[in-house]
């Protein structure tokens, strides 16, 4: 058969669009909405493994997901810190904190306008001028203390440690015996100045704020978490479970997270 005229060049328009993977008829690529970074940041006597669950949920999902080290040296050093190492981190920011950890991207988020949500999972909300010590004694109920802590002094300071036979009741109550031990043998501790000192910010008003409540918390009072979550107006969901959430339940966390995300 014999092909002319207006037929022969639609004809070898769509042989070389073919040829070349494109369609015929080219229209300007339709970009999606890139997924924010989701920033995890852990808190006192745990390091960044404690998020693996949570990491591998989100990363399944298509989320890029960093857990840096929290240094747990000083809140505005921590929070100084933590803005330094997402320097390099470009488009939208989910910030994550865990116990500390809420005081901590808190503090940051004043100065990192790309955060669209804040994430509190058992964790301090401050306001200007508080510290983690002032809001956990604000209600009865943590166990954190002498008789579950131990301290190590040493040329640069002094650490804090949750004492080995105390962590699974404080920290990790839904966790067998022999995993709880493992976190207790490798827990990172914290300078008890940290602990101390005063927010300087407090957390921003502007970005979208979730919470996890531990109802069965024995470091952070529950009842703290209630009021602070409500005070800061953040999408609550209370958990049946203790104060490690992000270990014990990294689903629920994932979930929360997703939803801030969206």
């Amino acid at each position: 058969m014999r092909i002319t005229g207006l037929a022969t060049a639609l004809a070898l328009t769509g042989a070389l669009a073919l040829a070349a993977g494109t369609p015929a008829t080219a229209s300007a690529p339709v970009e999606r909405h890139a997924k924010p970074t989701i920033v995890l940041v852990h808190g006192a006597f745990e390091d960044a493994s404690a998020w693996s669950g949570v990491t591998a949920r989100l990363q399944r999902e298509g989320y890029q997901v960093f857990a840096p080290a929290n240094p747990l040296r000083g809140l505005a050093s921590d929070a100084e810190y933590l803005r330094a190492a997402l320097a390099g981190v470009s488009g939208p920011l989910v910030l994550v904190g865990h116990s500390y950890g809420g005081m901590v991207i808190s503090e940051a988020a004043a100065a990192l306008p790309s955060v669209t949500a804040l994430v509190y999972v058992a964790a301090f909300i401050p306001r200007a001028g508080e510290s983690a010590l002032a809001l956990n004694s604000r209600y009865p109920g943590s166990l954190l203390g002498p008789d579950t802590t131990r301290t190590v002094d040493y040329p640069a300071g002094t650490d804090l440690y949750v004492r080995a036979d105390s962590f699974r009741t404080l920290f990790a109550a839904d966790r067998g015996a022999a995993e709880a031990a493992v976190a207790a043998a490798g827990q990172r501790p914290i300078a008890p100045a940290a602990l101390n000192e005063p927010a300087a910010h407090g957390a921003p008003p502007a970005p979208a704020k979730y919470a996890l409540v531990a109802a069965a918390d024995r470091a952070i009072p529950p009842a703290a978490e209630r009021f602070m979550a409500q005070r800061a107006g953040a999408r609550t969901t209370e958990v049946p479970a203790a104060h490690d959430l992000p270990a014990s339940q990294p689903g629920v966390v994932a979930a929360t997270i997703e939803r801030a995300a969206r």
